[in-house]
């Protein structure tokens, strides 16, 4: 599998961007790049890698991925993507899925001869579809890729010397991948890269399979465009509550728990309108995520929960959130104390260092999400009133913010909104397809 990627090139300068490029040099590569769009953080990676010889590092604070823990050297590195040599076999996309379009575009990939496949580290439902709409010419010729999710969660640490440096804090137990081409090959190398790091790794049948199968999609939403939450992130004092708690610590009431079944419910109807299969929830939430005790949630309610009545559906979901307030398979302290799983802060809005106010990514890429699904649910004649009543829960929010601070003090693309080209894109795409 030496080199399964060729010349592979990384689409972004983050901690996820980073810590892929040090993963696919363990072998998987052959000439090693990566391109991110201009502007100040860019010349500062510039400096760095200038500094080091164009290496970077993945660090591991915890004993478990300290095997993980290297340095890979760039071999180009490109402010923007107006000069991209045509060298890349592979691209690897490690950017929010709502820049997917500039970003694809921006790269010309028709004009790419060497590109063979595109994978999307990231994705939203309908990424996939969405990435092939913009090849024109290409589409038959690029692969494009779908991950369930980033595989594992990472942050960047401030330069150590002269390195450009990323820690990782955690893997996925499992993740899904999927190919727009029927019996790939790419798809393969891509899981048995996955399986080589330590995180199991299905491949399914439809890339909206694996996008569908993001914990974000149907747990974020719910918690986080709640009221309770959006009046602790958009409070102008520290907050002292918790994402993951249970009310009047955290968001979680019975009504946060209605509002995840069904939103998952409607998404579940939107991913068979594209024929593909939507999951069980609870089961994903458990096997695949953070799971509990079978005392706590007998199999047989795990796999059956489907079919259940929603009432119970409820109350299944509700004795998981409950269980996973503490990590129930931590060990306890001296005082008996078990690690306090649910106690992870509020990002709050604050300002940049040009005044701005800066929308935390949590909630803000959620909402986006949510826009997107609502509009294909539109298209395909799917109701969502849940998604909708989420969405303008928020939208109601940030007015009531700007009218309060003043539209002028946010940056302007803020308030740019490609929806409609997306769904537009998609919807044609699909129709395409069939």
């Amino acid at each position: 599998m030496k080199q399964s990627f060729g010349n592979t090139l990384i689409i972004g300068a983050g901690p996820a961007a980073l810590h892929v490029a040090v993963d696919v040099s363990r072998g998987w590569h052959g000439q090693l790049g990566m391109a991110n769009r201009k502007g100040a953080h860019t010349d500062q990676i510039l400096h760095e890698l200038e500094r080091s010889g164009n290496r970077v590092r993945l660090e591991a604070k915890a004993e478990k991925f300290q095997h993980l823990a290297a340095e890979a050297t760039l071999m180009h590195f490109y402010e923007g993507f107006d000069e991209i040599d045509d060298i890349w076999e592979t691209v690897i996309v490690c950017t929010p899925s709502d820049s997917y379009i500039e970003v694809v575009d921006a790269l010309q990939l028709h004009s790419l001869n060497a590109v063979k496949r595109v994978l999307l580290l990231s994705p939203g439902i309908g990424s996939n579809l969405l990435v092939q709409s913009r090849l024109g010419e290409a589409r038959d010729r690029i692969e494009v890729i779908s991950f369930s999710t980033y595989y594992a969660a990472t942050k960047c640490e401030s330069v150590t010397g002269s390195l450009l440096t990323s820690s990782i804090k955690g893997l996925k137990r499992k993740v899904y991948v999927a190919s727009n081409k029927k019996e790939s090959t790419s798809a393969l190398a891509v899981q048995t890269f996955l399986e080589n790091v330590g995180v199991q790794c299905e491949v399914l049948r439809h890339p909206i399979e694996a996008e569908c199968r993001s914990i974000t999609t149907y747990v974020h939403p719910p918690l986080f465009l709640s009221e309770f939450s959006l009046g602790e992130i958009f409070k102008s004092v520290p907050s002292r509550k918790y994402m993951y708690k249970l009310y009047p610590e955290g968001p979680i009431t019975q009504h946060v728990i209605r509002s995840m079944r069904l939103l998952w419910e409607e998404v579940s109807a939107l991913v068979r309108a594209f024929d593909a299969q939507p999951l069980n929830l609870l089961k994903f939430l458990n096997d695949d995520n953070y799971p509990v005790h079978e005392v706590t949630l007998s199999r047989d309610d795990v796999e059956q929960f489907e079919s259940f009545d929603p009432v119970k559906q409820e109350y299944l979901l509700y004795v998981r959130y409950s269980s996973i307030l503490i990590d129930p398979f931590s060990e306890p302290d001296e005082q008996g104390r078990y690690f306090e799983f649910s106690a992870v802060p509020y990002k709050q809005v604050h300002k940049d260092k040009d005044g701005n106010w800066v929308i935390p990514r949590i909630p803000y890429e959620d909402y986006k999400r949510l826009k997107l699904l609502h509009g294909l649910g539109e298209k395909v004649n799917v109701p969502m009133p849940e998604t909708a009543r989420l969405i303008s829960l928020f939208e109601a929010k940030l007015r009531e913010f700007m009218e309060a601070e003043g539209r002028e003090k946010f940056r302007p693309d803020l308030f740019e909104d490609t929806t409609a080209v997306e769904v537009a894109a998609l919807y044609q795409e699909r129709g395409a397809r069939r």
